[in-house]
Order: structure tokens, then C-alpha cells, then sequence
């Protein structure tokens, strides 16, 4: 199947056998245990529903068929999807290589959470191959990347890394939140491991909070699935109701996002009270090759700096009506974030000013409104 047809159907086919009763869209199971004849055979597989759910299930076939994997593993939240993946294939004494650019809750859950059980992180600036590979130590078991990255848009070649961690025997994580599988598909370009915040745009309405893992190796599936029971950080069946009805807009949500995206990046990069547009599509983009030959578009999301320093941009905050100050992004409506006071503040105030989150850089989800309205209202606030 193409991604769209997909999109819709995986995981989610009416059952028509004797006893089915042929829904078209797959039901939420509530129970919290299932029953069985014997008693060494649970039901269908089911015994808890910690471990595993039918509507839980039905979304995991679809996660995994979304970015070609074998597998798919579903989660309460992006960060609770990292945190599984952590502690279930890392040690004490483990060493990851990270993205400098990460989202502020992933470098919180590094340095906050896990480096006091003996992990060890190191961030580079993964945009540049070299520095990736002169970072790999003897005990790096994973390099973790973002690409775009979150909030700066910095990419990574997820096909160049990927070869240079085989060649060390570690694992390249990709979290492909930004791009969505949509648009970008790490797994044909060598990643091992894909993660996301299905909040976003796999959920792609704000009203759902979620995670999701996708891979196809057995081994590392194995470990994972025993680890996503064992910790229990799991979604509800109606969270993952939410997240399959999401799934089906997605390639046209995507579209429209980009489409938008790429209007208000080339708008603002002439604007004369903003002072910088970092956007993937737009070819003043250092990387714009690369994100042409790894992504099919660009994504929802516009970084800009707007000239003049904090109280000016707070100004232009409150004038916005039809773009919501807000986290998280993603949804169908347009979010305004600055990530410097809200998804980033958890970093040292040096370390943001280092990697160029300053109190002017704003972050723009655009989402899918009609493009006049938003420019419009971006007009008036400027």
C-alpha cells in the first residue's frame, strides 16, 4: 500500500470471520483484564492490558507501517517512549552521543534523570558527520540525533551517521517527530530506531498526549516490549483511539502544513522587523540540499528571530489572535512558542545563548488555517 491508503487501513481491517461483527473503525477495549478457558492460554494473546490491548495493538501495526518497520511500540508520551528506550538497552557506564539541538525535555531526561544512573551523554553538533564519529568511545551504545532539530531546524544525514555508527557497533536513534514519517523515513536511510511524540503530528489535533518506537530488529523488539510491561508507561485505549483516528489525515495534513510553512518562511524572510527565518525549504537554509535530498517536504515549523530584543517580542506575542501562544506543536491550529522561556528553559542560560536560543527566536507551528488569515495576522502583530 501507498502512505495514505496505508495511513487509513493498517492495523485497522473489519473483521468479517464468523463472530466479527465488520467495524470499519476499530472499537475502543476498556477492559483492563481478559479471561481465558486455560490457564496457560491467555485469549488472543491478551491477559493485562498494561501488556498489551487490542486498540493498542491495532495502533502499533499502523506505527510500524507508517515508517516501514516491523515493529511499532506505543506510549503515554514522547518522553516516556525515550525513557523505555533508555533503561531498556543502556547500562550503567553506557555512553550516548547526542544532537546539541535536542528538545529541552530530552536534554532534561539526559541530564537530570538518567546521567544519575550512570549514563554518560555527550552532545555535538550533528549536523557536521565528523564531529558524530569523533565523539564514539569504546562504550557508546547509541547516537541520538533530531532531524530537523527542535527549535533551530539543524539537520542531520541520517544515512552518512547511520553507516559511521554500524561501523562502531552502536545504534542510531532518530526521533522524527519534526518531519513526520510523511515526509521523512529514516529506516531507508539506515536508522535502527525511530521515535516520536505522537502528540504531534501523528496525533496532529492537540487533544491526545502520546509516544510511539518503530523498528524492525527482533532482539531490540524483544527488549523493548518486555521493558514497555515492565515499566508500564502505556497509553490508554482511548489515547490510542485518538492517535488512529489522527493517522488517516495525516499525509493531507502534512501537505498543507508544508505548503502553508514555506508561504509564511518566504513572507517573514522579508520582513523588515524580522531578522532572521531558519527554514529547511528555503534555499538560505545551510543544509536545504540535504534536506531536499533526505525529506519530500519541508514541515510545519518556522524558526525566526525578531529584531529587537525581549520586550519587543513579547509585544508581538500578545498581538497575535489567530496563532495561540502555546507548547507543544503539531496540531491543525497554528502554536507560537519561545522556547528559550518555555520548552527550553530547563537549559543553562549559557548554553542556549551557545547554541543561539535567544529570547527573540520564536517558533511557529504553522498549522493548517487558510494561509491568508495567518499571514494576515502575523501582519498585524509585526
Amino acid at each position: 500500500m501507498k502512505f495514505a491508503t496505508k495511513a487509513i487501513h493498517a492495523g485497522e481491517e473489519p473483521n468479517l470471520k464468523e463472530g466479527g461483527c465488520g467495524d470499519v473503525v476499530f472499537p475502543i477495549h476498556l477492559s483492563a483484564t481478559f479471561a481465558r478457558k486455560e490457564i496457560d492460554k491467555p485469549t488472543g494473546g491478551y491477559e493485562y492490558a498494561r501488556t498489551s490491548n487490542p486498540t493498542r495493538r491495532a495502533l502499533e501495526k499502523r506505527l510500524a507501517a507508517l515508517e516501514n518497520a516491523k515493529y511499532g511500540l506505543a506510549f503515554a508520551s514522547g518522553l516516556a517512549a525515550e525513557t523505555t528506550l533508555a533503561l531498556a538497552l543502556l547500562k550503567k557506564g553506557d555512553h550516548v552521543v547526542a544532537f546539541e539541538d535536542l528538545y529541552g525535555g530530552t536534554r532534561r531526561l539526559f541530564d537530570k534523570t538518567l546521567a544519575n544512573f550512570g549514563l554518560e551523554f555527550s552532545y555535538v553538533d550533528a549536523s557536521d558527520v565528523g564531529k558524530v564519529s569523533n565523539a564514539i568511545n569504546s562504550n557508546t551504545r547509541l547516537i541520538w540525533l533530531e532531524t530537523p532539530s527542535n527549535p533551530l531546524l539543524r539537520l542531520c544525514d541520517i544515512a552518512a551517521i547511520s553507516k559511521v555508527a554500524k561501523q562502531h557497533g552502536a545504534l542510531t536513534v532518530v526521533d522524527n517527530t519534526f518531519a513526520s514519517p510523511y515526509l521523512q523515513n529514516p529506516f531507508n536511510l539506515g536508522a535502527d530506531i525511530v521515535l516520536h511524540s505522537t502528540t504531534k503530528y501523528i496525533g496532529g489535533h492537540s487533544d491526545v498526549v502520546g509516544g510511539a518506537i518503530m523498528l524492525s530488529n527482533d532482539e531490540l523488539y524483544a527488549k523493548l516490549k518486555f521493558n514497555q510491561n515492565a515499566l508500564g508507561a502505556v497509553p490508554s485505549p482511548f489515547d490510542c483511539f485518538l492517535v488512529l483516528r489522527g493517522t488517516k489525515t495525516l499525509a493531507l495534513r502534512m501537505e498543507r502544513h508544508s505548503q502553508n510553512a514555506l508561504k509564511i518562511a518566504e513572507y517573514l524572510s522579508v520582513h523588515p522587523q524580522v531578522e532572521k527565518v531558519i527554514y529547511p525549504g528555503l534555499e538560505t537554509h545551510p543544509q536545504n540540499k540535504l534536506a531536499q535530498k533526505q525529506m519530500s517536504a519541508f514541515g510545519g515549523i518556522v524558526t525566526f528571530v525578531l529584531k529587537g530584543g525581549k520586550s519587543k517580542t513579547a509585544d508581538f506575542l500578545k498581538k497575535l489572535n489567530v496563532i495561540a501562544l502555546a507548547e507543544s506543536l503539531g496540531g491543525v491550529e497554528s502554536l507560537i512558542n519561545q522556547p528559550a522561556v518555555m520548552t527550553h528553559a530547563s537549559l543553562a542560560s549559557e548554553e542556549r545563548e551557545r547554541l543561539g536560543v535567544t529570547e527573540n527566536l520564536l517558533r511557529l507551528s504553522v498549522g493548517i488555517e487558510d494561509y491568508d488569515d495567518l499571514q494576515a495576522d502575523l501582519e498585524q502583530a509585526l
